[in-house]
């Protein structure tokens, strides 16, 4: 079994970031091959900063290494390191049709409100697909709302098949991730930088991380009120943390009143201190170590190119054009 997945660098991880799919993807490492790559192509449609996207991209691949993405079980690797992706995306381009990106919901939702798409975000979904088909994936870890951009790649591999030969591209399979638990951020909303109520991974200092926690909002009810742990979202923050045992400690203590909500924010806080303790040792190591990093993301590339090439050998040649083997 082949996993592969991306990430955008359009700024640093955040908890939501880590919950929702960063530590699932880890989980998954170590299988036949494992292929995941900053996707700093795609960041390109909306990030037009050249040092902020380069400084994204060296803070991706550092926290990612520092949350437990092993090398040894996985390529780590820069997109644009890898220039084949982007030939298998003319070639997916000559063959999709222009309904199919239409309908995309990037595209379509930025129609809706009047905004002007350019030819990069109408286009996003095949450069999508070219960097899932280009390692013959064969399971992509996605959230719910990318399951259409798996559908499209598909899609695309069905055509081009039709067209070219059955065997040429290896159909995909979406694995959901996870969204059980949820992720509030610092206003009781969905955890995310569109809303700037993010709580970083990796905070700069543990002063900010405990300056955000504490900021997080919470009903009126007074210390000696009981409370509903349910709908607070410091509880439900601390359930990414703690185990059973600890959960309902702290829900019972809820429940019987006689504790603020300052207590429950102190205890997020320690335990999300202790819970990202060693990633912050291993961060501090690779930021004080960059050539490592680039090391890591060269021979990751490496692998994602040899691979790369055997199937763009393949579609070259099923198309009619000199394979470069």
């Amino acid at each position: 079994m082949r996993v592969l997945s991306g990430i955008q660098p359009t700024g640093r991880f955040h908890w939501g970031n880590y919950f929702g799919a960063i530590s699932q993807y880890i989980a998954l490492q170590g299988n036949e091959q494992s292929f995941y790559f900053i996707a700093d192509y795609h960041a390109l449609t909306t990030v037009r900063d050249p040092a902020a996207l380069k400084g994204f991209t060296q803070d991706a691949a550092i926290d990612l290494l520092a949350l437990g993405l092993d090398p040894d079980k996985a390529a780590l690797f820069r997109q644009s390191d890898v220039p084949e992706v982007t030939e298998l995306t003319w070639l997916l381009m000559t063959i999709t049709q222009m309904h199919l990106l239409e309908k995309c919901h990037a595209y379509k939702d930025k129609k809706e409100k009047g905004v002007a798409a350019d030819a990069g975000l109408f286009t996003y979904p095949v450069l999508m697909a070219a960097d899932i088909l280009l390692y013959d994936s064969d399971i992509v870890p996605v959230g719910q709302d990318q399951i259409q951009h798996i559908e499209v790649t598909r899609d695309l591999a069905q055509r081009f098949n039709h067209i070219y030969g059955d065997e040429c591209l290896t159909l995909p399979e979406g694995r959901v991730l996870d969204a059980s638990a949820k992720v509030p951020g610092t206003d009781g909303e969905k955890m995310s930088k569109s809303y700037d109520n993010t709580i970083l991974v990796f905070e700069e200092t543990p002063k900010k991380l405990k300056k955000k926690i504490m900021s997080i909002k919470t009903d009126s009810k007074t210390v000696e009120d009981p409370k509903v742990p349910e709908t607070c979202p410091v509880f439900q923050l601390y359930q990414l943390f703690a185990d059973d045992e600890q959960q309902a400690e702290l829900a019972d203590r809820y429940r019987a009143g006689g504790m603020g909500y300052g207590d429950a924010k102190k205890r997020l806080l320690e335990a999300a201190t202790a819970h990202f303790a060693e990633a912050t040792e291993r961060r501090e190591k690779f930021v004080n170590d960059p050539d490592t990093v680039e090391d890591i993301l060269q021979a990751g590339a490496q692998q994602a190119r040899t691979k790369g090439r055997e199937v763009l050998d393949r579609v070259r040649s099923a198309c009619g054009l000199k394979s470069k083997g």
